[in-house]
């Protein structure tokens, strides 16, 4: 059993640059942003500043659609700029973890302008090419933006692979050469002094030998089925190679962002003895709202207490001692934790935003908070589609709304409130002044109207705020080995409206305690001899009874 790697105490902050700190006035955020925002990450307590994709890229998919590996997209900066970001971090104590986007390049991409070019030029395996079947796709596959995941080239009569945007052609992992290049690019990153890598869909990099047709795919369907794309059958021998080569040569932080993936998967993938990677991302408990019509994540339907409870002690009960967790509430792709699983209300807000915050902090893992969660940001509202920026939602609103006519207008607005990925990527809010003292320019994204009461520079005078508290957060995690070692036990798994569990060690023992609704819960858990309040979100402990949102730690033993 592995313990105290420096990565298991880690706590990881990411940052979406395009929306962090504009320097410049173009309503981008950019390295030099972020630069100087570094003091007020070394303030908050984290250790690792994970950041969404600063490679040169068209933007079609915001970043995730990579044309140079090894180059700085202008709009952030440059080179310079990321050498000094790193060096300030490093200066701070702070690494840097890059995204690795791997499973597939740009369209732009220098390789894929040479595989496209022609069937005989040395390119062409680097990518995923088929001929038509019976005049049409190769299989039936989907994007999982909506549409086929095939698009036709006309020049070479012949298909390519893309799970996701059709700028975004897949890798063909099967060539060692495709492989051997990754390989000198993550090295090629090392030198440069970063200290992790966070690998996006890192699972879909195998495809299904003979690429048959997805089963679960039909008339009405909206996406791919992850499950059936993912974990294929090559993708352990790949990553345990990229480890040998490049991971294991290197005293750094990996995850792996792996839909569609079980407890025993993520043994396979993250084992303490699987020389592949530390921990992965997995989606189960931010599926839990899933339409119940097959739309996917588009669905405005309230998540249910004992799902996620079973869910969560799933993931603790089944990794202890054999693999590591990664905890995470939401991210750039999922929307703001305290509209979602909270009440982002004005009179609950700051509450459920600490329960939540409490919850996920007291478990076994490595936990990420996504930038403007320590100060409780919330989903937008926007009255019009136009207003959205995200190709996954556009293409949603086209698809489902517009060609397939499955959802209203009016409807399917309720479920781009609820789950697009835009609600994520509105711009930090650092004050009061316009745009949130985000750019003097027109930001490349709406700013929330709600900026103006949900800022930093409010949450930094008030020693009362969300921010302070996740400081605490951070800070025990470091000072309490029973944080990352203690056994998990749930508590009342049935409980439809508190989420109660302990971490246990021979010698003390955590018990938290969660209130997840707006109504007054009466519960008795009977507390050890001699036990402490440790942290809750409220001024007094009324004992048994259980005041909205209200959450608390007692802490008994040595």
């Amino acid at each position: 059993m592995v313990k105290n790697n420096w990565w298991q105490k880690t706590v990881v902050y990411q940052i979406y640059p395009r929306s962090f700190q504009d320097s410049n006035g173009d309503g981008i955020g950019d390295i030099p942003g972020i630069i100087q925002r570094l003091p007020y990450l070394k303030e908050l307590g984290v250790q690792v500043i994970w950041l969404s994709p600063i490679y040169q890229s068209p933007n079609d998919d915001n970043g995730y659609d990579i044309s140079d590996y090894r180059k700085v997209l202008p709009e952030f900066g440059t080179m310079a700029d990321m050498q000094e970001m790193i060096s300030v971090a490093h200066q701070l104590n702070l690494k840097i973890m890059m995204d690795l986007v791997v499973n597939h390049t740009s369209d732009e991409h220098e390789w894929f302008q040479q595989s496209q070019s022609s069937i005989n030029n040395p390119y062409r395996d680097y990518y995923i090419w088929r001929d038509p079947v019976a005049g049409h796709e190769p299989n039936n596959w989907l994007s999982d933006f909506g549409g086929s995941a095939w698009e036709f080239d006309v020049k070479t009569q012949q298909y390519y692979l893309h799970l996701f945007s059709k700028k975004q052609p897949d890798l063909n992992w099967e060539n060692p050469k495709l492989r051997q290049e990754i390989y000198d690019t993550m090295s090629w990153w090392l030198r440069q002094g970063i200290d992790g890598f966070r690998m996006d869909v890192i699972n879909l990099i195998s495809k299904q030998n003979g690429l048959p047709n997805d089963p679960d795919v039909n008339a009405n369907s909206h996406g791919s089925s992850m499950t059936f794309v993912a974990n294929g059958p090559n993708v352990h021998q790949y990553l345990q190679e990229m480890n040998l080569k490049v991971l294991s040569q290197h005293d750094i932080i990996t995850v792996g962002e792996t839909p569609g993936v079980t407890t025993a998967d993520a043994m396979r993938y993250a084992g303490f003895n699987s020389n592949e990677l530390q921990m992965i991302f997995q989606f189960e408990h931010t599926e839990i709202d899933n339409s119940r019509e097959g739309l996917g994540k588009w669905s405005d339907e309230r998540f249910k207490l004992v799902d996620l409870k079973k869910i969560l002690s799933k993931w603790q009960n089944d990794l202890e001692g054999k693999a590591w967790n990664s905890l995470y509430w939401n991210n750039h792709d999922r929307p703001r934790v305290v509209s979602r699983f909270g009440n982002d209300s004005q009179q609950y807000r700051v509450l459920s935003a600490k329960m939540l915050a409490t919850t996920l902090h007291f478990m076994q893992g490595t936990p990420y908070i996504y930038q403007g969660e320590e100060i409780g940001m919330t989903n937008v509202n926007w009255p019009s589609i136009s207003q959205y920026r995200d190709i996954d939602t556009l293409n949603a609103f086209d698809d489902l709304v517009n060609r397939q006519k499955r959802v209203m207008p009016e409807k399917m607005m309720t479920y781009v409130h609820h789950s697009s990925r835009d609600n994520a990527r509105t711009p930090m809010q650092w004050d009061n002044t316009k745009n949130a003292g985000f750019t003097n320019g027109k930001p490349w994204l709406g700013v929330n109207d709600n900026y103006a009461t949900i800022n930093v520079a409010q949450s930094l005078t008030n020693q009362k705020s969300i921010f302070y508290f996740y400081k605490k957060l951070i800070a025990l995690r470091q000072q309490m080995p029973i944080i990352t070692n203690g056994h998990y036990q749930i508590l009342d798994i049935d409980d439809e409206s508190v989420y109660t569990y302990k971490r246990i060690t021979k010698d003390s023992e955590l018990l938290i305690i969660s209130n997840f609704t707006d109504q007054v819960q009466t519960r008795h858990y009977p507390l050890n001899v001699g036990a402490n309040l440790l942290l809750s979100n409220y001024e007094d402990d009324q004992g048994d009874e259980l005041r909205p949102y209200e959450s608390k730690v007692y802490f008994s033993g040595i």
